[in-house]
């Protein structure tokens, strides 16, 4: 298992150096009363009335968070993780807001620190969302294809002329959201003077070889870079502000961003990923290590949020593209993002062999080594590699946040997937 997850990073980290990252007074923790009554402004139910659903058992969520605290027979050799943070809307009604374990419960080394020098986690902790940030992405070439300014099957060589190389110029936007472009993992960012020509790196990688665009599903976080490039081009903005202008105001997520430690002032809510002498602690710096070279900010990872502010992502898609009475996305749009456009593909994925190519235009669909139980050819989201998903069941009205810390202090030490499962089954009910 741990030959796996090693690599996944090492693939997404090619020309790093020395392949490092290869080597080496606010709410209770525990589930927040007004919340689940449902008396908190976010999340907000559709303004259509939601059909009535079976309610989702929430009980056995909490204790199976806190067995991942140890080793357990699934992930005998570490803690499955620090710390996590669950939240669970049906409704969108809050049903469950709990949390468990620490936010930081290591210092680089790793060297476990005294239970007095712990941050303990809180509901309102502000994590690494690694490759959930894909998802928001997403969300902004839709609404530019919502806008007209960006056609799905063009290519995306007719935006970005730099986007160059054998075979690339077949590349569409509907491609790269939804990985069958043929590109690879990673891109080499290191070994450069500075960002332009991390960049000029990044929008030459070449294809898989044999790759047919179009054809296979590949994961692969260079596609989301490339997209992060179109979102700042049409936009005329960073990526960063092209979030917070065109999602995060108008939905009103105040504790969603890029470079955390520029905006949040409660520093206590920031959760710690690594602490491996090789970057030190990180705790509100980007663990991806791509995205960190390239300053931060990136279309593949670097966003932050807090598990709420999640939610509120999840509930925007399963409304059609509406959030408190405001409407950020088409329904037509969002349908067919929603729409599995691989089927019948291949999926190449050496991290998980078993998987199938199915994938909307931004999220994954029906995938069970993640969604568990709640499975169903409706069921949609995404994970991080730093222990985060997001997951939404639209038969059942439920959208869950589950955020943990995984990578702290060290990511190998357990597989995300486990915990993700669990928790996922013990919400289906089966």
């Amino acid at each position: 298992m741990r030959r796996v997850l090693i690599s996944r990073r090492t693939a997404l980290a090619t020309g790093l150096t020395a392949a490092v990252s290869a080597l080496a007074g606010c709410r209770t923790p525990s589930t927040d009363a007004a919340w689940a009554a449902g008396a908190a402004p976010l999340p907000q139910p559709s303004t259509s009335p939601a059909p009535l659903v079976k309610p989702v058992p929430v009980s056995g969520v909490r204790p199976i968070l806190s067995k991942y605290l140890k080793p357990t027979p699934d992930n005998p050799e570490h803690p499955g993780y620090a710390g996590a943070v669950a939240l669970v809307t049906q409704g969108g009604r809050t049903v469950l807001n709990t949390a468990v374990g620490h936010a930081v419960r290591y210092k680089a080394g790793p060297v476990e620190l005294p239970a007095a020098q712990r941050v303990t986690m809180r509901s309102d902790a502000i994590f690494d969302l690694a490759s959930l940030t894909k998802v928001y992405t997403a969300l902004l070439v839709l609404q530019l294809v919502d806008r007209g300014t960006v056609d799905l099957e063009a290519p995306i060589k007719t935006y970005l002329p730099d986007f160059t190389g054998t075979n690339k110029a077949a590349v569409t936007v509907a491609h790269l959201l939804a990985h069958t472009s043929g590109l690879p993992a990673g891109a080499k960012v290191t070994g450069f003077a500075d960002n332009t020509a991390r960049w000029r790196s990044v929008m030459t990688t070449p294809l898989v070889s044999g790759a047919v665009p179009g054809a296979t599903f590949r994961y692969s976080s260079v596609g989301l870079m490339v997209l992060g490039r179109l979102v700042e081009k049409l936009t005329g903005a960073t990526l960063d502000k092209a979030v917070r202008d065109n999602l995060t105001t108008p939905l009103g997520l105040e504790d969603t961003g890029f470079k955390p430690l520029t905006w949040v002032a409660d520093k206590n809510r920031l959760v710690a990923t690594d602490a491996r002498t090789s970057r030190g602690l990180l705790r509100g710096t980007v663990h991806d290590d791509v995205a960190n070279i390239l300053g931060g900010v990136a279309g593949h990872a670097g966003m932050f949020a807090s598990a709420r502010d999640v939610t509120v992502i999840g509930q925007l898609m399963l409304n059609g593209g509406t959030y408190g009475g405001k409407r950020l996305l088409s329904a037509e749009v969002l349908k067919k993002a929603l729409t599995n456009v691989n089927k019948g593909k291949k999926a190449i994925d050496p991290d998980r062999p078993g998987r199938s190519a199915d994938h909307g235009l931004g999220v994954e669909l029906n995938q069970p080594w993640f969604m568990g139980k709640l499975a169903a050819p409706g069921s949609f989201g995404h994970t991080g590699f730093t222990g985060t998903s997001l997951l939404v069941v639209p038969d059942r009205q439920l959208v869950v946040a589950l955020l943990t810390n995984r990578a702290h202090p060290n990511w190998s030490w357990s597989n995300p997937d486990t915990h993700r499962v669990a928790v996922h089954n013990a919400l289906s009910g089966r």
